[in-house]
């Protein structure tokens, strides 16, 4: 145990610290740090600058101007057509094509001059040679309409008046009751009933009980309540006579003061004051990622390490 401050145990819950590897190494921040070293050392690599385009041959890739159409020949377009036409005419059998005379335009509606052929005769606008013809007979002769609707007007109808017949009331309800009775009367005995129709295994109404029901249970008699109790008269409010108690104040007596005698200290051998040990305490770690990552990377080696993906 140290002779000054608290142990390992007490502070961080270890039987001894370990050492630091860094001790004594000068602190850079990480702030100030450059992060390629290199970068700021030695002779670096110098590009030329940009430069614009200009009349100049220094904008440009080539150290000279190279033409597109370096030793070619000058050549006149106009000549050039002309001695094509000259080929084509070459290839001509005889002179060119001349109509023996000019076109002929048409005089007026109806003639045929400046045409290729004549008229026609399927065209002619004549017309064929029809048979007599022949009206339809006239229609049938009938007498005009009489005037009226009908309702209460006799013999405006096509055909007969009908006859007039009486209706009697309820004449439909009185011969449907004929019929059921005369029905009932030629029916002879109930209807038919056959004991061996086919049934269900399990009847349609699950309630339905061929045994008399028992009898009515009765409700038990209900029992009377008790009256609640009312007290013969209202609270009384405690003070200092103590009236609103059920016992009255006891009396008072001596209460002699006796000390209290102290016990004896639990030491032991060396006559020391016994400590329990404290319990376990807990402290910060580090992940293992985080540790490996540490490990593998630290200043020596960041410029040659290799990357690894988990």
């Amino acid at each position: 145990m140290p002779a000054e401050g608290k142990s390992d145990m007490e502070r961080i819950g270890l039987f001894s610290e370990m050492g630091y590897v860094t001790i004594g190494d000068k602190y850079l921040s990480h702030y100030m740090r450059p992060f390629n070293e290199a970068a700021s050392k030695n002779r670096q690599m110098l590009p030329g600058g940009t430069k614009t385009l200009s009349a100049l041959q220094a904008g440009y890739f080539e150290p000279q101007f190279v033409r597109i159409f370096d030793g070619e020949a000058y050549s006149n377009p106009v000549q050039l057509r002309r001695r094509y036409r000259l080929a084509e005419s070459k290839k001509n059998l005889g002179k060119a094509f001349l109509p023996s005379n000019g076109d002929k335009w048409p005089c007026g509606l109806g003639s045929y001059y400046g045409t290729i052929g004549g008229s026609y005769a399927y065209f002619s606008p004549q017309l064929k040679a029809k048979e007599r013809y022949i009206p339809p007979g006239k229609n049938l002769y009938t007498n005009p309409g009489k005037k009226g609707t009908g309702y209460g007007y006799a013999n405006l109808t096509i055909g007969e008046q009908y006859p007039h017949e009486p209706d009697g009331y309820e004449v439909e309800r009185i011969n449907a009751k004929k019929a059921q009775e005369e029905h009932k009367r030629l029916v002879k005995g109930g209807p038919f009933k056959l004991n061996l129709y086919p049934q269900e295994y399990f009847d349609m109404n699950p309630y339905f009980n061929d045994k008399p029901l028992p009898p009515v249970k009765k409700p038990p008699a209900e029992k009377p309540i008790a009256p609640p109790f009312k007290p013969s008269s209202p609270a009384k409010k405690s003070g200092g006579m103590k009236g609103g108690t059920f016992d009255p104040y006891p009396s008072h007596s001596a209460d002699p003061y006796v000390m209290k005698k102290s016990k004896a200290v639990t030491t032991n051998k060396e006559r020391q004051i016994f400590h329990p040990p404290p319990g376990p305490k807990s402290r910060p770690v580090t992940s293992i990622i985080t540790l490996n990552v540490t490990r593998s990377l630290n200043v020596k080696n960041y410029k040659t390490a290799q990357l690894t993906s988990y």
